[in-house]
């Protein structure tokens, strides 16, 4: 009989430890990404460099269409092999 807490084992605490940082991480990207871009410039040295990063902004753009073609060819794959 599966417990309480799902089949894995694991704990609600630990559960709301992973909800916890996802959040925190998704939070710090879209700060990264796109709030700082609208900040006044800082005197503070590492503000100052994400502000001027352009690397964080593109990455999800650009990852999209590569996301397209690994479903594309998994859906592919899969057929492949229902069919074989």
């Amino acid at each position: 009989m599966p417990s309480r807490c799902g089949f894995f084992g694991g704990s609600a605490a630990q559960g709301l430890l992973f909800i916890a940082m996802g959040s925190i991480s998704f939070v710090a990207f879209v700060y990264v990404a796109v709030v700082s871009k609208f900040l006044p410039p800082s005197d503070n040295a590492f503000v100052s460099a994400v502000q001027k990063d352009r690397y964080y902004c593109f990455l999800v753009p650009l990852t999209l269409p590569i996301l397209v073609v690994a479903v594309y060819f998994h859906w592919l794959s899969m057929k492949l092999f229902k069919h074989a």
